[in-house]
């Protein structure tokens, strides 16, 4: 594929932490965390700045523990350093395919990561390495979505990218409902009205009011992050 110049000089891509598992039922897959590594290294030789968001469902989900009757607070903590792990997973796997990497939690582990900072984190962005946020927002209560829209509209991103198991969104799963629509644009408001599961409405709402553009893709499709970045019509597009 050819160089094209990036549309965008800096992106935020949440990834759920399921995508990591591949056909596993818990934990991470080597190889399939290592193909996203290379996607994301194709994405940084067009000159883009990478933050990463990292979900933590594989391993741990706070609100399901709950739901077993485990106190809220503490399994959301249990899951921010769920993020943790998949975070540091995620910079060996760029480090092996020589792209500087660097994970910045909201929670303070000086031994494995960096406090995020923001000014420093924006720092390291500009010297070309990737940044995997962790820990979410470091609140109880509050998704890695949130995090992520978060953290984009802090870093000055020109877009958050969610990778999904689908190339877009649906007015319904497509998994389940062979006649659901595919979007290709969306308005935030038409996201909240129709409840679509795009990201959770506190997400939506933060880009919203930040008119950070979101578009939602399939990481499944290899070299797809990169047709976005050089401007192909990849996904569906909220803004």
């Amino acid at each position: 594929m050819s160089k094209k110049a990036s549309q965008f000089k800096r992106i935020l891509l949440k990834l759920s932490g399921e995508a990591l598992m591949g056909e596993g039922d818990y934990g991470i897959d080597p190889n399939v965390i290592s193909r996203v590594a290379s996607e994301i290294k194709d994405v940084v030789a067009l000159g883009v700045e990478v933050g990463v968001v990292i979900g933590g469902g594989n391993i741990f989900r706070g609100a399901g523990l709950a739901e077993g009757g485990m106190d809220r607070v503490a399994g959301d903590h249990m899951g921010m350093l769920a993020t943790v792990m998949n975070s540091l997973a995620m910079q060996d796997a760029l480090e092996k395919q020589d792209v500087p990497a660097r994970v910045m939690s909201a929670l303070s582990i000086h031994q494995v990561c960096e406090d995020y900072i923001r000014r420093k984190a924006i720092r390291h962005l500009e010297k070309g390495r990737v940044v995997m946020f962790a820990a979410g927002t470091g609140n109880p209560f509050f998704t890695t979505d949130s995090a992520a829209s978060l953290r984009a509209i802090e870093i000055g991103a020109d877009i958050v990218i969610k990778a999904t198991k689908v190339d877009g969104v649906y007015s319904d799963d497509p998994m389940k409902n062979a006649d659901a629509v595919r979007y290709d644009r969306l308005g935030y408001d038409e996201v909240l009205a129709k409840k679509l599961m795009v990201m959770d409405a506190t997400a939506i709402v933060l880009c919203r009011d930040s008119d950070m553009p979101i578009c939602v893709f399939s990481i499944n499709n290899h070299g797809d992050l990169q047709r976005m970045m050089q401007g192909e019509s990849v996904g569906t597009v909220v803004e």
